[in-house]
């Protein structure tokens, strides 16, 4: 372990050293003066320090003040050796961190006991941080792999509902690409975006519910048939209702809300504006775009630009102002996304900012 002893007088400096050394093999660095004491400690983290009271340049009370303002100096024992007993030392020196106190003239075997003990002290304190940033590490993994489990049965079960209604699995990728392309130009946190890109390739999950007549027919849908097909709003909200985690509440709210229009005639609720969740409003543009984009058993996808276009048209009526202004700002990166082969959702993406 690493000791500093901080002590104008020499002599003393000496004697406490001395004995100091016959206790193990410890790292012992002494000190005559304390600014330099500082100095050292401010890129030395020390396990125990021993001060002296008077001393010319600050006294030891301020210096272990001083000391404890130190982020690397905050928790190990300070021991203030003095010659005196006057009480009020005692307290300042208590108030400023002093941990022990030894009264010169210092009595050796008193000296190497008092050590012994603290340094016990510092190497149980070492060992519980030493296994709290243990746990700490290992509940991070944990959580890590556990949300990571989550994404993993999100993304098969999106592809699986994405493959019954007709396509290759590709849209739910796209379409969960852009919405993270989108979540960042709207300036949302790193973590918010990642979930929204995990939870968007479950917004069509309620399609499990709906007849293959109706959902995997080529051509146009009647108005009972339209109905009906609306229903997989209702059914996926009903699907990922009441989840644990963020991941699965965030999917529930994409779910509900990817049909909302800004102008409120959307459905199923008819929300508008700023009732509609802000991943409701962001997945309502991806996926009409990828849509758009796509092909299609009864009709060919369209050129990128042209949808563009559609989005730029339909901001402030079908699509919220700010999420259009952020698909718009992250155009050269939506249309490589578009324009790309490989599969978003097993891909990373490392689009320009």
């Amino acid at each position: 372990m690493k000791i500093m002893i901080v002590d104008d007088n020499r002599t003393y400096l000496m004697v406490l050293r001395g004995v100091v050394n016959n206790i193990g093999d410890h790292h012992i660095t002494v000190f005559s003066n304390p600014l330099e004491a500082l100095e050292a400690a401010a890129s030395i983290e020390f396990d125990l320090v021993m001060v002296d009271y008077m001393m010319p340049e600050m006294d030891g009370v301020s210096f272990i003040r001083a000391l404890r303002q130190m982020p690397n100096h905050r928790d190990q024992p300070i021991v203030m050796v003095t010659t005196t007993e006057e009480r009020e030392t005692r307290l300042a020196a208590l108030d400023a961190g002093a941990t022990d106190f030894l009264r010169k003239p210092i009595e050796p075997v008193e000296l190497r006991v008092r050590v012994q003990n603290l340094l016990a002290l510092r190497e149980a304190q070492t060992a519980m941080r030493d296994k709290a940033a243990w746990l700490a590490k290992e509940v991070r993994q944990a959580t890590q792999d556990l949300v990571e489990s989550q994404r993993h049965m999100a993304r098969r079960l999106s592809r699986a509902i994405d493959c019954r209604d007709g396509h290759t699995g590709d849209h739910v990728a796209r379409m969960a690409a852009l919405c993270k392309i989108i979540a960042e130009g709207l300036g949302l946190d790193a973590e918010q975006c990642e979930t929204i890109h995990a939870a968007a390739p479950m917004h069509d999950v309620g399609k499990i519910g709906i007849p293959d007549f109706i959902l995997q027919k080529p051509g146009r849908l009647t108005d009972e048939e339209m109905a009906v097909m609306r229903t997989h709003v209702s059914i996926g909200e009903a699907i990922l209702a009441d989840g644990r985690s963020a991941l699965m509440r965030c999917a529930e709210r994409i779910a509900a809300t990817h049909h909302e229009r800004w102008d409120g005639k959307g459905y199923p609720r008819g929300l508008s504006g700023h009732d509609i969740p802000v991943e409701g409003r962001i997945a309502a543009v991806a996926d009409v775009f990828e849509a758009l984009c796509a092909n299609r058993v009864y009709r060919p996808g369209r050129p990128p630009e042209d949808a563009r276009q559609f989005i730029l048209a339909g901001s402030g009526r079908h699509f919220d102002p700010a999420c259009v202004a952020a698909f718009e700002a992250r155009w050269t990166d939506i249309l490589a996304l578009i324009n790309a082969t490989s599969d978003p959702l097993t891909t990373p993406i490392a689009l320009a900012s």
